[in-house]
């Protein structure tokens, strides 16, 4: 018995693909606000001449809270995905199946509906995708808010 054909898969993918694609889009476009909203700040701070200690705390709280939020939009839209598809009965089981496939942490106790199983595993490649971002963008982040004496 080969798992490849006891399952077809097309669906996963034409599910699949557009929702990476959408969490790509809208995590970099707020990333891409916020870090404007950054650099008109740090302007602002930089022409005044002020210390950046507090602001370097205060961006950087707000930048891990933009993503963590951003994180759990995006894991809701895979859990609506789950839902709307009936691979998942509920909305608390979708939600946290979901949060455990954009961490590839999982779930022992929560399955999808074994036609969607490609889909979960979509989701965790999405999830690699999104923390690569969140990571490059507070690195960025970090050069970006530390005086150039500091770095």
């Amino acid at each position: 018995m080969n798992p490849l054909n006891e399952v077809q898969w097309g669906q996963d993918w034409a599910w699949g693909v557009p929702l990476i694609a959408l969490t790509c889009v809208i995590h970099i476009l707020c990333l891409a606000v916020f870090t404007a909203r950054v650099d008109r700040l740090l302007d602002t701070m930089r022409d005044r001449g002020r210390h950046f200690t507090l602001i370097f705390s205060l961006v950087m709280a707000m930048a891990v809270t933009l993503v963590t939020v951003l994180h759990i939009l995006e894991g809701g839209i895979w859990a609506l995905a789950f839902r709307h598809l009936g691979a998942i009965p509920d909305n608390r089981s979708a939600m946290l199946y979901s949060l455990g496939a954009l961490t590839t942490y999982g779930d022992t106790t929560i399955h999808l509906a074994h036609q969607w199983k490609m889909l979960g595993a979509l989701e965790a490649v999405n999830g690699m995708l999104l923390f690569g971002l969140t990571t490059a963008f507070l690195f960025a982040m970090i050069q970006r808010v530390l005086p150039p004496a500091k770095r």
